[in-house]
């Protein structure tokens, strides 16, 4: 979806909105930690997030590797920077192409800072909007950036040059704008009457549209100079000595750079100017969060799902999703890539799933997420053991699991450990896990709770939304034979189960699709975003099982007593899955452990 619309339907309602902006990281490591930080912070609401594109596309491989996965991955609105100094055309047009390909409808074109080696010819952004027109119709929303104080090439000493240089620049973002561009976004600011007297004089030109305000939170006395002094920024006199005084106080100048961010967004928010804040997080996430928080935009403690999984953004294929099998709560990256290339996707029911075309398990980047790169494979080593020697040892690191003492499991893609919602059934739970029933996805059951409830609460106000109590977990053979017979005596209770090279078997029928959770709103048809059926268990059974060897195993040297025992885990014991569906008086865990 063009982001313009976005806006102005955000301008429409009066909502004051926000956004995120993030720059590729050098090593692989680090885009896995962006990653892992733009999860939670899309948690919050952005309106949408962009990623910067280096000089001359020094990151082009990197940013739309990341712009593709915060579109499609990470399911937030996406716009990606495209810097036309000395870019050749033909990597301009390569990249619209790409980022077309993948969903992303959105660009920031900007002209951006030379490289250090010259790679062509250079592309003016007023092209680059054209060329987008002429070769792609309609389809990208185009945003241009804004420099309250003109472009750091034009800031110069003499005044009178500095105001025809600041007029010049705004004569070129009025041709941009004429040219295509929907929406401003500004330079980083740290004086709100430049920045207002800018917006005055852009529209004292004819520029119309929306501007928005980059706001750069002061983190570190150090980085706040150099940025200041390579954009050659305005710094009030007021806001340089603060911080003379305490730049040898890192907690202390995070502090007031939360508390100005905080007086610069109320000013500039009251003088009606400005529709939302564009907030610069340098891949940082608790000063920008701690400004919106304080500012009343976003409340960490209650975070709205329009889904009990997050939903891709609108103008994409994906965007109509409505159900999902309920195995991959916890993974719901993998589920998406590997259901990518689907022609259509349930839109109100599951529907007809025999032959449900996933894709392979192929690609590393969710089948190894805690076992690639030495920094991951140490914190792993450290929550699941250095060398477990025995069934006990593997019990011991679920039981930490679910206790909250170790935050991260194979089965689980984000690190932190129980989801709030099966943290309210955490001691039944450390209990199974102790009975050796190894627990890798649950959720309790509810009946008729308030839809914007903290904890259980998803699609809005005005809603009550009812689960089934659900718990996934291994089990050995001997366990699950004396197990199976409790279940097929318990009435309200439906399973499947299945081991590594068996297929799935239990008292569901085959093309039965059991909804396990579901919502009831103000003029809606139920909804049931969560399901459990047959052909899905299948699939999602030799990911699971995967995971011994490919997460935890890979941690181990080829050959190894640890490596062994979890290869051995993998080979024989059995996945089961169980639903009570009693979800107004039943007690899964009574069953399990009775």
């Amino acid at each position: 979806m063009k982001l313009i619309h976005k806006v102005e339907e955000k301008m429409k309602k009066g909502e004051t909105f926000f956004s995120f902006e993030f720059f590729p990281p050098r090593t692989e490591e680090g885009v896995e930690n962006l990653f892992e930080r733009l999860d939670r912070m899309v948690a919050y609401g952005p309106v949408f997030c962009d990623i910067t594109w280096g000089a001359g596309g020094s990151t082009a491989d990197v940013t739309l590797d990341i712009a593709t996965r915060m579109q499609n991955l990470i399911c937030v609105e996406t716009m990606m920077h495209l810097t036309c100094t000395n870019m050749p055309e033909e990597k301009l047009e390569s990249a619209l192409h790409e980022v077309k390909k993948m969903g992303v409808q959105n660009i920031l074109a900007l002209r951006g800072d030379p490289p250090k080696v010259r790679v062509g010819a250079c592309v003016c952004v007023t092209s680059a909007v054209h060329q987008d027109e002429s070769q792609h119709g309609d389809y990208f929303g185009i945003c241009v950036a804004g420099y309250p104080e003109a472009h750091p090439d034009g800031i110069v000493d003499d005044p009178e040059q500095m105001k025809k240089n600041y007029w010049a620049d705004i004569a070129y973002l009025k041709q941009k704008v004429d040219a295509g561009g929907d929406m401003i976004v500004t330079q980083l600011f740290y004086d709100v009457d430049v920045f207002l007297q800018f917006v005055k004089d852009c529209r004292s030109v004819g520029i119309t549209c929306p501007i928005l305000p980059g706001i750069m939170p002061i983190m570190t006395y150090g980085g706040f100079k150099r940025m200041t002094g390579f954009c050659k920024t305005k710094v009030p006199a007021e806001i340089s000595d603060a911080l003379e005084a305490i730049k040898d106080n890192d907690e202390a100048v995070k502090a007031y750079g939360i508390d100005l961010g905080v007086r610069m967004c109320r000013q500039l928010l009251a003088s009606g100017e400005v529709p939302g804040v564009h907030m610069y997080t340098l891949n940082l996430e608790k000063s920008a969060v701690a400004i919106l928080e304080q500012l009343g935009l976003v409340d960490t403690s209650r975070v709205q799902r329009p889904l009990p999984w997050r939903h891709v953004p609108a103008g994409t294929a994906r965007a109509v999703e409505q159900v999902r099998p309920v195995f991959w709560s916890n993974r719901p990256k993998a589920y998406v890539k590997r259901t990518q290339d689907w022609d259509s996707y349930p839109a109100g029911r599951w529907g007809n799933t025999r032959s449900p075309a996933y894709g392979a398990l192929s690609d590393h980047q969710f089948m190894r997420r805690h076992s690639t790169g030495e920094a991951r494979r140490e914190k792993a080593r450290a929550a699941w053991g250095a060398a477990p020697a025995s069934v006990d040892d593997v019990k011991q690191v679920f039981v930490k699991y679910i206790k909250g003492e170790v935050s991260l499991l194979p089965w689980a893609e984000l690190d932190g450990g129980l989801t709030a919602e099966a943290a309210a059934i955490r001691e039944p739970l450390a209990a199974l896990n102790a009975n050796g029933y190894l627990t890798i996805n649950s959720q309790p059951r509810v009946n008729g709770v308030a839809s914007d409830d903290a904890v259980h609460g998803w699609g809005g106000p005005g809603g009550y939304v009812y689960g089934k109590a659900y718990v996934e977990f291994f089990c050995s053979p001997e366990a699950w034979a004396t197990l199976r017979a409790k279940l097929d005596a318990a009435p309200s209770i439906t399973y499947l189960a299945t081991t590594a090279a068996g297929s799935p078997a239990g008292n569901m029928a085959p093309d039965a699709v059991n909804a396990v959770t579901w919502g009831v709103f103000p003029g809606k048809e139920v909804i049931q975003p969560t399901v459990v059926c047959a052909p899905s268990f299948a699939v999602w059974k030799d990911e699971a099982f995967e995971l011994w060897t490919s997460e935890w195993g890979a941690l181990y040297e080829e050959g190894s007593a640890a490596r062994d025992l979890l290869a051995g885990i993998k080979d024989s014991w059995v996945l089961v899955s169980v639903v009570d569906n009693d979800y107004v008086a039943g007690d899964l865990f009574g069953v399990l452990l009775g």
